[in-house]
């Protein structure tokens, strides 16, 4: 049986006027495993920053708005944490699930795990059609152009501190949870999937909840996916 690895994770929870999700989001995370909790306040205009406090989390603001500016601002917080776990702030992810997101890392047998809500249970209408076109159409990319066999683009997920510093990452707005799975498929990163469940969120999402924000969305993505197919290898993760 491999050898179980214990190391130091940080949850980091991007999370914009989520006052009433993310206090349920903070408290549902199994605290046995997860060392520090993050939410970054990307400029809420309501009280998610009292309520995470008061859950017990560390708030991280970052002002400028854009979820990879949100994820970059966690994970500067959390340190030296070895292992970064994302999930959205909220409450359509079940935190408690996070224990089969850090398990395969844990183990030894991954550098970057999944939560695939198309390979688990999904309450009805929780993933709206578009969604699920765009994962089915940007998963088959990955498959083609990058040979990573995934089937969702998820925000549950849970990275190796290490790599995830040697990607780089640039995208700081609706296309960073792509460009994390392209550059950890090129430099060869082990990449596994877990089912994970999904309900419909609480409060209105401002991405694929308005036109704008889902065309956004899909642009930014689409173009992340495409573009690092056409660098050479290694340049996909230069740094700015």
């Amino acid at each position: 049986m491999p050898e179980t690895w214990t190391p130091s994770v940080a949850a980091v929870i991007p999370a914009r006027n989520e006052e009433q999700a993310i206090g349920k989001v903070v408290a549902a995370l199994p605290r046995d495993l997860i060392a520090r909790v993050i939410v970054v306040d990307n400029g809420s205009t309501d009280g998610t920053a009292r309520a995470a406090s008061m859950a017990g989390a560390q708030v991280a603001p970052e002002g400028r708005p854009g979820y990879g500016w949100a994820c970059a601002a966690g994970v500067a917080a959390a340190g030296d944490a070895e292992v970064i776990l994302f999930l959205d702030g909220d409450y359509s992810d079940f935190p408690e699930e996070a224990r089969m997101i850090l398990a395969p890392i844990l183990r030894g047998d991954a550098d970057l795990v999944l939560g695939s809500r198309l390979r688990g249970r999904r309450q009805k209408g929780a993933l709206p059609p578009h969604q699920l076109f765009g994962n089915w159409l940007i998963s088959g990319m990955m498959r083609l152009l990058y040979g990573a066999r995934v089937t969702d683009l998820g925000p549950f997920r849970a990275i190796r501190a290490d790599l995830l510093a040697s990607l780089a990452m640039r995208e700081m707005t609706y296309g960073w949870p792509v460009e994390m799975m392209v550059k950890a498929a090129r430099s060869g990163a082990r990449i596994v999937e877990v089912p994970v469940s999904y309900r419909k969120r609480i409060g209105k999402s401002k991405i694929s909840g308005t036109v704008r924000g889902s065309v956004l969305a899909a642009y930014a993505i689409i173009g992340v996916t495409l573009r690092h197919a056409l660098l050479p290898r290694g340049r996909s993760r230069e740094r700015r």
